[in-house]
């Protein structure tokens, strides 16, 4: 199965419907983009879908939006917490940055995420 990308116009939209906080990082995650929040991501762009993650009330408000569904990234598999925003939005980009910021919210008051140290190895190399 070959992951979905996103081509630059997407890219740009991306960009423009973040909101300006300096606290969050954008990263490139599998061919894709994501924004994080002191290590917790919130926001993604899948191909060209752009899912957020939110608590359970909002997510369920929001399913009820015609075009908006739990996002997949593999079929049959949602990612807890993440919902697809409709495609139809991207006429409407203050709606879009509106759940985002709204995701923003709920995600920066969760605890820090620490990255987990890389395990080092343990086998001796040859010569030793």
């Amino acid at each position: 199965m070959s992951m979905p990308r996103p081509d630059e116009e997407m890219k740009q939209f991306f960009a423009a419907v973040m909101p300006s906080d300096p606290h969050i990082h954008i990263r490139p995650m599998f061919g894709n983009l994501a924004g994080f929040i002191n290590g917790n991501m919130f926001v993604g762009l899948y191909g060209q879908q752009i899912f957020i993650r939110l608590p359970e009330d909002e997510r369920t408000r929001l399913i009820e939006q015609e075009g908006a569904c739990l996002f997949s990234p593999m079929p049959g598999k949602p990612m807890k917490e993440y919902v697809t925003l409709p495609e139809q939005w991207r006429e409407t980009p203050d709606t879009i940055t509106t759940w985002i910021e709204q995701s923003l919210q709920w995600v920066a008051a969760m605890p820090e995420k620490i990255p987990a140290k890389k395990k080092t190895s343990t086998k001796k190399s040859k010569g030793e």
